[in-house]
C-alpha cells in the first residue's frame, strides 16, 4: 500500500489500525500534526471500496484538521478516525463501544466525536468505555449538536463572500446551490431561506432533498447535476474531493463556500478556481464552527455557548482577511490560508522548544 510514502507526502506523524473481530470493527486513525496539542477530530463511518480508499480519506481528513485548528486558534492537533463499514447495516452499539475502548487506550492523545455516518448518540455509547469523547448530546453533558455552529459558520462565511464580491453581506435574492442536505446542509438551507436566498438542492437521498425543498420552496436537481447549476454560490455540503481538474472547468458559479471537508481534490485545484475567477472560501476555515464547539467542551473553564458563538462569528472576518491577502498577493485564497496556517505552525513549534522554568 506504500503507507510510509503516503504519510511522507502529507507530512503525517502516525497511522494506527484498529480491529475487533467480535463486533466487526475495522478502523484507521491518523495523526497528522500534534504541534499545537493532542489530536482532535471526528470519526467517520463509510463503506469504502478498499483499504486504500479508507487510508486516503483518513490522511486527507486528518491534515485538514491540523489546518482547521490552527486557522481558528485552537490548541489541538490534527487527527481523524474512519470506520470501514456501512453505517446503515454494520453500525451497532457494541462496535461503538469497541471503538471507545481503543480510544481510551490512547490516554488523551486523541479526542473524537461524530462525523459523516455517525451521530452524537453513537458516541454516548462509546463514552461508556472512553473519557475522550466530545460533541455529546446536552443530556449526556456535552455541548450538543455540533452541526448547528458548523451551519452558522458557513452562513457567516457566505456573508463574507457576498461582502467581498458584491459589496454587501446581504444574501437576499442570491442563487445558492447546496450539494447535500444532511446534518449541516439542511440547517444551512434554513438559514439561507430566512435570509431570502433562492435555493437549489440535491442529495443522494432524493426523498430527503424533496422534503426540505418543499418546505423551503427550493428547486431540486439530481445529485450529478448540482455542481453545474448556474448560481452565485455553490455550497458543497457532502463528501470531499469534488473540486478537481474535471469538474472545475464546468462550474457556473461565482464562488464556492460549503461545509464539506477537503473539497479540493489536489492543492492545485485552488489555483484552478482562482484562474477561472471563482472565489473559494477555504473549507477548513468556513466549516470550523463544529470544531470550535467541541474544543470548547474541553476548555478548563467549562463549556460556554456565547464563547462558541463569538468564535464562530469570527469566521466571517477571518475569511475577509484571507480574501484581501489573496488579492494583495495575487494568489488564490486557498494558498493564502495555507501560508498563514503553516507560518503559525512553524512559530508555535519554535516556541515549544523553549523549556518552561
Amino acid at each position: 500500500m506504500g503507507i510510509f510514502d503516503d504519510m511522507a507526502r502529507g507530512g503525517h506523524e502516525q497511522v494506527m489500525f484498529f480491529r475487533e473481530p467480535t463486533t466487526g470493527l475495522r478502523a484507521i486513525l491518523a495523526f497528522h500534526n500534534t504541534v499545537l496539542g493532542p489530536g482532535l477530530g471526528g470519526t467517520r463511518m463509510y463503506p469504502y471500496a478498499s483499504e486504500e480508499e479508507a487510508l486516503e480519506d483518513v490522511l486527507r481528513l486528518s491534515k485538514g484538521m491540523t489546518y482547521k485548528s490552527a486557522a481558528v486558534d485552537l490548541d489541538f492537533g490534527g487527527a481523524k478516525c474512519v470506520i470501514w463499514g456501512d453505517p446503515r447495516r454494520d453500525k451497532t452499539p457494541e462496535l461503538m463501544r469497541a471503538l471507545g475502548r481503543f480510544v481510551e487506550g490512547l490516554k488523551g492523545r486523541f479526542y473524537t466525536g461524530t462525523d459523516v455516518g455517525t451521530t452524537p448518540e453513537d458516541f454516548a455509547v462509546a463514552a461508556k468505555e472512553c473519557r475522550y469523547i466530545v460533541g455529546l448530546p446536552k443530556a449526556y453533558g456535552g455541548g450538543g449538536d455540533s452541526s448547528v455552529p458548523t451551519a452558522k459558520g458557513v452562513f457567516y462565511g457566505m456573508q463574507a463572500v457576498a461582502q467581498f464580491l458584491w459589496g454587501s453581506p446581504d444574501l437576499k435574492g442570491r442563487r445558492i446551490a447546496i450539494q447535500g442536505v444532511g446534518k449541516v446542509g439542511e440547517k444551512l438551507a434554513r438559514h439561507l431561506h430566512e435570509a431570502g436566498a433562492e435555493l437549489i438542492l440535491a442529495d443522494v437521498d432524493e426523498a430527503r432533498a424533496k422534503t426540505v425543498a418543499e418546505e423551503l420552496g427550493a428547486q431540486v436537481v439530481a445529485p450529478d447535476e448540482i455542481l453545474y447549476q448556474p448560481c452565485d454560490i455553490l455550497s458543497p455540503c457532502a463528501l470531499g474531493g469534488i473540486l478537481n481538474e474535471e469538474t472545475i472547468p464546468r462550474l457556473k458559479c461565482q464562488a464556492v463556500a460549503g461545509s464539506a471537508n477537503n473539497q479540493l481534490k489536489e492543492p492545485e485545484d485552488g489555483h484552478r478556481l482562482h484562474q477561472r475567477g471563482i472565489l473559494y472560501a477555504p473549507d477548513y476555515i468556513i466549516n470550523a464552527g463544529g470544531l470550535i464547539q467541541v474544543a470548547d467542551e474541553l476548555d478548563p473553564r467549562g463549556f460556554h455557548e456565547e464563547r462558541v458563538l463569538a468564535k464562530t462569528l469570527a469566521i466571517k472576518e477571518s475569511l475577509l482577511r484571507i480574501f484581501a491577502l489573496a488579492k494583495e498577493k495575487g494568489i488564490s485564497p486557498a494558498e493564502a490560508a495555507d501560508h498563514l496556517v503553516e507560518e503559525k505552525l512553524e512559530t508555535i513549534f519554535g516556541l515549544r522548544k523553549v523549556r518552561p522554568f
